[in-house]
């Protein structure tokens, strides 16, 4: 397949992927001016980098779809939704946060009558024949006591925390949306997209329909990034990059990882599944579908590693 090709615009295209500790950071409770003051240091970053380049933000959600399916469970008043409808919502949500916070930052650099942002809720189109809805593994909302469990209608799984509902994490096909996000681009608007993952879509002849599933939030800017042609990826977490041995006493971050050795990690569990494994193999499907460059970093890093001065840069050896 062809990469897509790029607008007329000579300014390179970053996308931009903010973990959820971009909103809520560890020990907080989440609450709504926490998350607009957490905004604050990334899209003061990504302000600036708009200088320089053509920009996509995405995002994840996962305390906030929490929290929706909470409520849910507390409240039997009102109909409950279903989980691609929470994923919109949440779009929505975050989406709202991302806008005003640019737009302080852009008018405190004096830019707010040049910039242009919007939000698109995006769907993903998955394969419902995907082995993932065979196995579904995916921890989602509240935790529940082993009895309460057995008594919901929907499958669970054990975790730390207690018994949680599990649904699937299919790979993602294509972004539906792929060339409205591209022509805002090429207008210049910084756009706001793939919220979550992207809400799940499967296709039913001509007509999309949504389905019970958490689509991975760096896959799915992966592969938004490369139906785009996203020059440069970065991966915006809570940690500095790429490490071995994490967590342990000879614990190294990397400030440059080959996609042979990171293969070669993959395999060995280096990168667990649940947490840096699917920045990793995002930052790889990047690179070989055609992107420049891939880097993972910590939120407060965004612009230096932008610069090749932090964060783990992934390379095509």
């Amino acid at each position: 397949m062809q990469k897509p090709t790029k607008g007329k615009d000579t300014k390179e295209i970053l996308l931009v992927a903010l973990g959820g500790n971009a909103l809520i950071r560890k020990g907080e409770v989440g609450t709504v001016e926490e998350q607009f003051e957490n905004l604050k240091l990334p899209l003061r970053q990504i302000a600036r980098l708009s200088r320089r380049y053509r920009i996509v933000i995405t995002h994840g959600n996962g305390p906030q779809v929490g929290n929706l399916l909470l409520q849910q469970e507390c409240c039997d008043a009102v109909p409950r939704l279903p989980l691609e409808i929470l994923v919109a919502q949440t779009q929505g949500q975050i989406g709202y946060m991302i806008e005003s916070t640019l737009d302080n930052e852009f008018m405190r650099l004096g830019l707010d009558a040049k910039q242009r942002f919007l939000t698109v809720l995006s769907y993903v189109l998955v394969d419902e024949h995907d082995q993932a809805f065979q196995h579904p593994s995916k921890p989602i909302g509240p935790a529940f006591t082993e009895e309460m469990a057995a008594k919901l209608p929907y499958p669970t799984v054990k975790t730390a925390k207690g018994y949680r509902r599990v649904v699937a994490s299919p790979q993602p096909i294509t972004i539906v949306e792929k060339r409205e996000i591209k022509a805002l681009i090429d207008m210049d608007f910084i756009v706001i997209s793939c919220g979550g993952g992207g809400i799940p879509v499967i296709k039913e002849r001509r007509a999309f329909q949504g389905i019970d599933a958490v689509i991975d939030k760096d896959l799915a800017s992966a592969k938004l990034a490369y139906e785009i042609g996203a020059d440069v990826f970065v991966i915006a977490t809570d940690v500095e990059g790429v490490a071995l041995s994490y967590g342990k006493p000879d614990e190294r971050f990397l400030r440059t990882l080959g996609i042979k050795d990171a293969y070669h990690h993959l395999k060995k569990g280096e990168f667990p599944a649940g947490s840096m494994g699917p920045k990793v193999e995002a930052a790889i499907q990047f690179l070989q579908g055609g992107g420049k460059r891939a880097v993972i970093c910590s939120i407060e890093d965004i612009m230096s590693a932008v610069d090749g001065k932090a964060g783990t840069e992934l390379i095509l050896s």
